[in-house]
């Protein structure tokens, strides 16, 4: 495994326990909690933006 397949492994990884923590926060949790859980997601898709950006330079 190179670097690229490591970094496109982790920003995969990241979408999808972002895409998780904003399921939760929308279905499971009604009260102020829900709101937390979709900002930590939001904040997961970021990471992994920068993750994919950081493919082919590292």
């Amino acid at each position: 495994m190179n670097k690229n397949t490591v970094l496109a492994l982790a920003t995969f990884i990241m979408i999808f326990v972002g895409l998780a923590l904003i399921a939760l926060g929308a279905f499971r949790y009604d009260e102020i909690a829900g709101w937390g859980f979709a900002s930590v997601g939001i904040g997961f898709f970021a990471i992994a933006w920068v993750f994919n950006a950081l493919k082919g330079r590292v």
